[in-house]
């Protein structure tokens, strides 16, 4: 479940109030989702999602994370915008908590994705990438190396509760990744979170994209391997080289990765993984068991981890 934040009818009455959005009819909490509280509202205009920012979201960057939408939207992205209230504010307050209404987006997330699907995110990746180059906001990768190091710094001590071997393997994935990271790969705006739950099909179409929550200035071909990690793996652990394949190839078919980035891929893949296993270990040893937080094996990305160190180029992930 999602961390939560209850809201009452009234509370939420009031604060719809500023918007042009009829009449509430009906409101329930969103379980999916592990940053902020997430409702899917029902008026008598339309529907659409509410959301209290918490946990790792900072107020600050709500502009940024709000106004890239418009920006993505208005070049043909299809993603959610946010809803102007009657001052023309897009922020407002909610139980205490920042809080934005959302427009909704129809489609569903897949649990099994084929490898036509992993296509069609390569291609949509891709797209985001190139219609971001001008927007004209910025925001720092609160989530780079330097987030890392303060993540395994608060984790590192305990991490053998997790795997008896794992506090050695990662300080050795420091040394390694602190060599090696790339510095001067294409950038701009990238999504950083672009798993199957913040995407939406409508059969094998790709409807939209959403959760811009973690979007940020960093490497195009960081994101590209962060979907990699999310897309490309099986249940068991395995990964898939034809979903790699596909989603390799539907992102050049939008934007050719240069032959910079295709070497740095195997890099780039290793750090996502460090990435991801962080956030998940720092939650499964600091938040209490019973809270209202979705708390994610760290495990799943510790094996992928392990893949990556086996890498040493692009093609063993599909890429032609």
């Amino acid at each position: 479940m999602a961390v939560y934040t209850d809201i009452t009818e009234v509370e939420l009455g009031e604060f719809l109030r500023q918007y042009e959005v009829g009449d509430l009819l009906s409101y329930k909490g969103i379980a999916e989702g592990s940053e902020n509280s997430n409702f899917l509202l029902h008026t008598s205009k339309a529907s659409f999602i509410l959301t209290l920012y918490e946990k790792r979201v900072e107020k600050n960057d709500l502009p940024f994370f709000l106004g890239l939408m418009e920006h993505l939207a208005k070049k043909g992205i299809s993603c959610p915008l946010p809803v102007h209230r009657r001052d023309g504010q897009v922020i407002g307050t909610l139980a205490g908590r920042p809080a934005a209404l959302i427009t909704f987006l129809e489609g569903m997330w897949l649990r099994r994705p084929t490898a036509r699907h992993c296509g069609e995110v390569g291609s949509a990746l891709a797209g985001l990438h190139i219609a971001g180059r001008d927007f004209p906001l910025s925001r720092p990768n609160a989530l780079a190396f330097e987030g890392w190091r303060a993540l395994w710094d608060g984790a590192r001590e305990r991490a053998h509760e997790v795997e008896p071997s794992l506090q050695g393997e990662m300080d050795e994935d420091f040394r390694v990744l602190a060599q090696s990271w790339p510095a001067d790969l294409p950038s701009g705006v990238i999504h950083a979170d672009l798993f199957p739950d913040n995407v939406f099909f409508l059969g094998d179409r790709l409807s939209g994209l959403i959760d811009f929550y973690f979007a940020c200035n960093d490497l195009y071909a960081y994101d590209l391997a962060t979907c990699l990690n999310a897309w490309c793996f099986e249940k068991d652990g395995s990964f898939n080289l034809t979903k790699g394949q596909a989603l390799l190839a539907g992102y050049q078919s939008v934007r050719p990765l240069t032959a910079e980035e295709a070497a740095a891929l195997p890099v780039l893949a290793r750090g996502s993984a460090l990435r991801f296993t962080l956030t998940r270990l720092y939650d499964w040893l600091t938040i209490p068991d019973g809270a209202l937080v979705q708390k994610r094996d760290p495990m799943e990305f510790v094996r992928k981890l392990r893949f990556h160190r086996s890498i040493r180029s692009a093609a063993e992930y599909g890429l032609a």
